[in-house]
């Protein structure tokens, strides 16, 4: 910037600045407009200068902003981690510890045990049984032997979506469940709480929830569907809650399994016989039961990690713990314990499922593309449902076609339309194509459902073109065009594949075959109109600018020999009535090529025929009737045109575009031909 400039933006700049005084002054000191015009000119570039340095900094901003935001993201991945790391060393440490002091524990409750084994019992029991009695409705909690009490306290529950506060509850956690109970608006005596919900130990799972004021010390309890949320009065008893919960659950998990290993059979039975053959696998040899090791901690944990693995969406590790537990027991004796813990497992399969078709269920999001679904898929695969992957991915991808077609909207010319319309459809069931391939390339027996699926989507896509193109009565060149796109964008699916084309043209013949009948009766009542005017005059078009326009159109006809019949001047020695229809049917001819179907044949061949045959049948009566020695000559040249140039080029354009000799205007032109040979024969021409 020159030292000009810069003194400008220092003046500008300065904090005691005053655009009055300033302005004021440059006033006086201007000799003219000029100086004040070469002024405004410095501060503009000033200005447009600063606006630029501006947009740099912003966009330098911006990418600092975006950098930080993705190094804030690692950091947050990182200490996530860490928090997962510390937790693993923590358990290890728990793990090591209570090994190292399993034995002084073993001997001390043993001891403890065998100097009060009835007192510690009945004390357990009398503690339970005097807080149950402060609980209504919980009259069959005692009927279970060796339940006793573990830990006790008020929560209070929250709303799982909005975080709000239900309610006040207490809870009884025992040595086998957890009963929650609610506080009683009107107490009645003792009675403080009424019976809520009662879980097995074994039946939920428990989830640390991070404090995010004013939301603390909550913790989380999920059961497959369903989850809920409580809030202790204190980070203190928060953990304490936790701690509790975690080793009376562990030592639940660990009494069954001691229970299993004890149970011997106290007499040898002998085995009866059975000639089922069904039933051998029920009497498994007592070195069988003990051959298949199921005291492992992640077999003895599967269950309630399956059901955390759920809870979480972590449907990956789900399906890897069922591979390895498959695994596991592929080479070894169904006994009775693998038998409870396979129910255990169909159980919580049963539960992945369900989220899974969930996952693929039209009412979820439909954003995405086919690739979102791929997880769901990938998983049901994997648990052995295929057919079921199978039909709700395409459930979900006509779900997501529909939704797309119906929020296209109707603006503009119905050839726009029709182009955003194809393109949607034709792209989406290109990318469902790809990714079914993707996803189902091991089953080769579910591409016959998605050959069934695409026929209902091209069905559903011809509905919605149909609507727009045939049902609106667009004309028929509009027609011909859209009907032309929808061809081509369905031809590339054949890249990949995939060929729909007869689909599509066998969805679109009955509208293609009533447009080509309805376009027919327009031109014949046209023809029919202008007949009964027809004065037999020549052409006047008045200026060499229409009738150079009017040889290029029929040029574009392939009316080669048209020339001929063009005179002096701007005269044409063809009548108004035969020039216009020699226009609209090769306008016909060319359209209904475009819309060509094979099973449309005879249609396009005998419309061709009638629509020819009114403008033959009125050039007969008039030479049978007209006795003006010129007209007739007038009119006859009119039938040589129509017999000698018009007819050939029809012939031999259906021939080109058919591939086919068209043997009914063949024999319609040769009919013509007495016109030309007798014009004065009284017999008319049908």
């Amino acid at each position: 910037m020159s030292e000009t400039g810069n003194r400008l933006r220092k003046l500008l700049e300065s904090p005691n600045f005053d655009p009055q005084n300033y302005v004021k002054q440059l006033s006086q000191q201007s000799d003219g407009d000029r100086d004040l015009q070469e002024h405004r000119q410095k501060i503009q570039n000033l200005a447009d200068e600063t606006a630029q340095n501006l947009k740099k900094n912003v966009y330098k901003n911006y990418r600092q902003f975006i950098e930080t935001a993705k190094e804030i993201s690692y950091l947050e991945s990182e200490m996530y981690q860490l928090s997962h790391i510390l937790t693993e060393q923590k358990s290890i440490m728990e793990s090591i510890t209570q090994a190292l002091l399993s034995t002084d524990k073993d001997e001390t409750s043993k001891e403890m045990q065998a100097a009060f084994p009835k007192e510690t019992e009945e004390v357990k029991q009398r503690t339970l049984t005097s807080l149950l009695e402060k609980v209504e409705g919980v009259k069959n909690i005692m009927d279970t032997p060796g339940r006793h009490l573990v830990y006790n306290g008020d929560l209070v529950e929250f709303d799982v979506d909005n975080m709000s506060a239900i309610q006040k509850v207490h809870a009884f956690l025992m040595n086998d469940c957890l009963l929650i109970a609610t506080w009683l608006p009107n107490r009645r005596g003792a009675v403080k709480y009424k019976y809520n919900a009662l879980y097995d130990l074994d039946s939920f799972a428990v989830v640390n929830v991070k404090d995010n004021s004013p939301m603390k010390d909550m913790f989380k309890i999920l059961m497959f569907p369903d989850s809920r949320i409580f809030q202790a009065e204190n980070s203190k008893i928060k953990k304490e809650w936790l701690e509790i919960l975690d080793e009376t659950k562990k030592n639940k998990v660990t009494k069954d399994r001691h229970k299993k290993e004890e149970e011997q059979p106290t007499s040898p039975v002998r085995a009866e016989v059975s000639t089922n053959p069904f039933d051998m696998d029920d009497d498994e040899p007592a070195d069988a039961e003990e051959s298949v090791d199921l005291s492992l901690d992640w077999i003895q944990e599967l269950p309630e990690d399956l059901d955390v693995c759920i809870a979480q969406r972590d449907f990956e590790g789900a399906v890897d713990l069922l591979d390895k537990l498959n695994e596991y027991l592929k080479d070894q004796p169904v006994t009775q314990r693998v038998k409870e813990l396979k129910l255990k497992v169909d159980e919580r399969v049963r539960q992945l499922t369900e989220v899974l078709v969930f996952e693929l269920s039209p009412d979820r999001s439909l954003r995405g593309g086919p690739k979102a679904t791929r997880r769901a898929v990938s998983q049901l695969i994997r648990l052995g449902q295929s057919t079921k992957a199978c039909e709700l991915f395409l459930k979900n991808r006509a779900a997501a076609v529909q939704t797309a077609i119906r929020q296209l909207r109707i603006e503009g010319a119905t050839l726009l339309y029709i182009h955003k319309l194809c393109n949607i459809f034709f792209t989406s069931l290109q990318e469902t194509a790809k990714e079914f391939q993707m996803d189902f390339a091991g089953n080769t027996g579910c591409y016959s459902a998605f050959v069934v699926w695409s026929r209902s989507a091209m069905s559903m896509f011809v509905d919605a073109f149909s609507k727009q193109v045939f049902d609106s009565k667009e004309s028929l060149s509009t027609a011909a065009e859209c009907v032309k796109v929808a061809k081509e964008h369905c031809q590339l699916l054949t890249e990949i594949g995939l060929d729909l084309t007869f689909t599509l043209q066998s969805l679109l013949v009955k509208d293609i075959r009533a447009a080509l009948l309805s376009y027919k009766d327009i031109i014949m009542e046209a023809t029919k109109h202008r007949n009964s005017e027809e004065m037999w005059r020549r052409m006047n078009l008045m200026t060499p600018e229409a009738l150079n326009k009017l040889k290029d159109e029929m040029r574009s006809c392939s009316m080669g020999s048209f020339e001929q019949y063009t005179g002096d001047d701007c005269w044409v020695n063809l009548s108004y009535t035969v020039v216009a229809f020699t226009k609209q049917m090769m306008s016909f001819l060319e359209e209904g090529m475009k819309l060509y179907l094979p099973e449309l044949h005879m249609v396009l061949l005998e419309s061709l025929r009638e629509i020819i045959l009114v403008a033959v049948q009125h050039v007969d009566y008039s030479l049978r009737c007209e006795q003006e020695p010129e007209k007739k000559a007038f009119i006859m040249l009119n039938a040589t045109f129509l017999h000698d140039t018009v007819l050939p080029v029809v012939e031999r354009r259906f021939e080109e575009g058919v591939g086919k000799p068209a043997k009914q205007l063949q024999d319609l032109r040769k009919s013509t031909r007495s016109i030309r040979i007798n014009p004065e024969s009284t017999v008319s021409l049908v």
